[in-house]
């Protein structure tokens, strides 16, 4: 048996941690990321980083709380939307293009809105100067 490493540690104890959450908002993290992935989702976001677009854990912090937030998510990736994270829209992934149904992106927004920590503060809106 190897010795845990502080990084070995720090993985392992985020994947708890982000288990927990998952499993507290009861979401099958693990077909989210799958359906996330197969359906184009990570070429503009990831988990704990921004890339194209915010990652997930910023729009989890942003809607924490808020009520209609997961409706608001749900039509963001099934109809677009723009102007909240910054000049690049977010495209349309459900109506005509088909790539998700009503009830994955319902899925898809209920697990991202998992990922913010509990007690964790709001981010900032996009243009919004820092106090």
């Amino acid at each position: 048996m190897t010795p845990l490493t502080t990084p070995r540690l720090l993985a392992a104890s985020c994947l708890a941690l982000a288990a927990g959450i998952a499993q507290a908002a009861d979401v099958d993290a693990k077909a989210m990321l799958q359906l996330a992935d197969q359906s184009g989702c990570l070429a503009c976001h990831a988990i704990d980083k921004r890339k194209v677009g915010p990652s997930y854990a910023e729009i989890a912090a942003r809607y924490r709380g808020q009520a209609g937030a997961l409706r608001m998510l749900q039509d963001a990736i099934l109809y677009g939307h723009s102007g909240s994270w910054g000049v690049i829209p977010m495209p349309a992934y459900g109506g005509a293009q088909q790539v998700l149904t009503e009830q994955q992106a319902l899925d898809l927004a209920r697990w991202v809105l998992s990922l913010a920590p509990p007690g964790a503060p709001h981010a900032a809106p996009a243009g919004s100067k820092p106090r």
